[in-house]
């Protein structure tokens, strides 16, 4: 035990990244997840990457209070680019419930204790689902222990000031509401060609009540459609995947000053 207390400074911080990314990582983060399993699994994750990791060796003093913050910082950051990119399943359902006349219906998402559109919150599960069926999950971990490759852990500063990552994370943050709009347009165009047939209705059948006909019909072609395009959504959704691990790479490319 004595010999491992030099090397403890190096473990804790590795310690902290990690449970820290685990915070706002998607999956890892829901709140369903009991505490001291997440504490448990970061725990070993960072004893599997202490041995590793070629870390140089810290001493405790001040300096190394400010590599805690900023481990804290790193792990919190990374997650959360993962957690804006994949957010944008939910938007896309926020857009499809708008249109089908279900966005006065949200639900408390028990994962995150929020308020989720329902067709948002059906389109999450599955695409979790869908991460887990490819070991998607695998590939997010490998990215805090990959991120040791581009900030160092020695590293003292991230460069927040730096105009190329704040344009990176509203790029992201634009991106995921671009990616969110492809989604839904399929399912919110064939609503509007609905509400188009539904006005044409109204003016030459005046007799028809198309307020009491209109929801239902537009519920019902909204459930067709995604039946219909559930497959090439899918196919988006992994290519969602693969953007949010490159996203996670540039971020820690910039934070690490490359």
């Amino acid at each position: 035990m004595v010999d491992l207390l030099p090397e403890f400074p190096v473990f804790l911080l590795i310690f902290v990244r990690v449970t820290s990314f685990f915070i706002m990582m998607p999956i890892f983060s829901y709140r369903t997840i009991p505490a001291p399993f997440k504490i448990g699994l970061g725990f070993f994750l960072a004893w599997i990457m202490f041995y590793t990791i070629d870390a140089p060796v810290l001493e405790i003093n001040g300096a190394y209070f400010l590599l805690i913050m900023k481990e804290a910082l790193v792990g919190i950051l990374i997650g959360f680019i993962a957690y804006l990119i994949l957010s944008a399943i939910q938007i896309a359902g926020g857009f499809i419930d708008f249109q089908m006349g279900f966005a006065i219906a949200n639900v408390i998402d028990p994962q995150t204790g929020a308020q989720s559109p329902i067709t948002g919150q059906y389109f999450y599960i599955v695409s979790l689902l869908f991460l887990l069926s490819v070991n998607g999950h695998h590939l997010l971990i490998d990215g805090i222990y990959y991120s040791y490759q581009f900030v160092p852990i020695d590293q003292a500063w991230i460069p927040f000031g730096k105009e190329s990552l704040v344009e990176f994370v509203l790029k992201a943050f634009s991106t995921m509401f671009m990616i969110a709009l492809q989604m839904a347009l399929p399912i919110v165009g064939s609503i509007f060609l609905v509400d188009v047939a539904l006005g044409i209705v109204a003016r030459t059948v005046p007799q028809l009540n198309v307020f009491v006909v209109g929801l239902p019909l537009k519920i019902g072609v909204s459930f067709i459609v995604i039946v219909a395009v559930m497959t090439v959504m899918m196919g988006v959704v992994s290519q969602l995947f693969e953007y949010t691990l490159i996203t996670m790479r540039g971020l820690m490319e910039l934070i690490g000053g490359s």
